[in-house]
């Protein structure tokens, strides 16, 4: 459960397209499609390259200093 979808689950997807587009335009929608996929691949790859090492995100670094996390503070107020 949750995961990727079964065959069952496809088969019903590719019927609803069937039946909302026509057999003669979903060719033409899949290649919309992998030309879409294409490219945002080639935007993220081209995003990564040009930000370089620099630009690592901030839980990265936070994970890999290995001290304890700050933010949680358990200990009881003084003068309660």
């Amino acid at each position: 459960m949750g995961g990727r979808p079964g065959i069952a689950e496809l088969i019903l997807v590719l019927a609803v397209l069937l039946l909302l587009f026509g057999a003669k335009r979903l060719p033409e929608l899949a290649r919309a499609l992998g030309r879409s996929l294409s490219e945002f691949r080639k935007g993220r790859e081209e995003g990564e390259k040009s930000t370089g090492p620099e630009h690592v995100a901030p839980d990265a670094e936070s994970k890999d200093s290995g001290s304890p996390d700050v933010r949680s503070n358990n200990a009881a107020p003084d003068g309660s």
